[in-house]
């Protein structure tokens, strides 16, 4: 089997190389548009990423899983273009972006318009499809609020605010006695507080803090109730940092959504074995992403 995936691996590779690439400059974001050879008009994917300051391969300062160079090759070779791009505070903070400080988390979600715009009044492509992975999930969500789009792929994307998330996740690493101030300092900057000084284990400076606190407070379900365009939703069972709970809302937010669960699939979209495993794929850009995941994406998107 590992064969297999290898060499199937391979020939999506060899379709990336021989697709048109081009980086492109969209105000001021920096974006990689990647078009499959000898298509006229193909389907064409937004890719938007994770949290942090995550470039146009999915990658970050500490981890490098390359999710959506992947995800990329793969759909390229399956005849569909993709366009993934690098997010604000990538690389650098451009002066354009204006102060990190005044930053909100609607800019995210203005650039993912701002681009599926581009896409759409290109007349390049068939119709425009909008993959978001972990928190480019919600972005993706909001975004489908401000303009149209055709189809909509929520991959290991939260159905709960952010702030919850993170709280849940921090609960689960640190002892009561110092999860206690941190729990709380979460809270007050979800209320709208700035924390001076922030807890231990919370290293939100407080200049940052309303910034952080547009993202927290952000609720999914809402808006995924008034998407009226075809949804898919897949997560997997060995995500650690999202629970089936999340899952299961937005399937129910959106009940005409498709669905698909992957229980050997963690939230980089790779299959593991258990917790080392997982951890170890975060920084394993040649693990390949799960096969079925792959399938239903390029399957929804492709379909006419």
């Amino acid at each position: 089997m590992r064969a297999l995936v290898t060499w199937l691996l391979l020939l999506a590779s060899m379709a990336s190389a021989a697709a048109d690439e081009s980086e492109l400059r969209i105000g001021p974001i920096d974006a990689v548009l990647t078009v499959p050879p000898d298509i006229a008009r193909p389907p064409v994917a937004l890719l938007i990423a994770g949290s942090g300051s995550t470039d146009h391969d999915g990658n970050g300062p500490q981890l490098k899983p390359a999710t959506l160079k992947k995800l990329s090759e793969q759909l390229v070779a399956r005849g569909i273009a993709t366009l993934r791009y690098d997010k604000r505070g990538a690389g650098e903070w451009k002066k354009e972006f204006g102060r990190p400080e005044d930053f909100r988390f609607k800019d995210y979600v203005g650039d993912a318009a701002a681009l599926i715009d581009y896409l759409r009044g290109s007349g390049k492509f068939a119709h425009v499809a909008v993959v978001g992975h972990s928190e480019g999930g919600l972005v993706a969500i909001l975004a489908a609020q401000r303009v149209q789009i055709d189809r909509l792929v929520l991959l290991a994307t939260a159905a709960r605010k952010q702030g919850a998330v993170l709280k849940a996740l921090l609960e689960n690493q640190l002892p009561p006695d110092k999860f206690a101030p941190v729990g709380k300092a979460i809270d007050d900057i979800m209320a709208g507080q700035i924390v001076d000084p922030p807890p231990a284990g919370l290293a939100i400076a407080p200049a940052m803090q309303p910034a952080i606190a547009s993202a927290f407070t952000e609720d999914p379900i809402d808006p995924m109730k008034k998407i009226t365009g075809p949804v898919l939703v897949v997560a997997g069972g060995r995500d650690h940092q999202l629970a089936r709970l999340d899952f299961l809302a937005l399937t129910t937010a959106d009940i005409a959504a498709k669905s698909l669960w992957l229980p050997d699939m963690n939230h980089v979209l790779v299959d593991v074995t258990d917790a080392a495993d997982d951890v170890a794929s975060y920084n394993e850009p040649e693990r390949p992403l799960d096969p079925d995941l792959i399938d239903a994406v390029a399957g929804f998107i492709g379909q006419k």
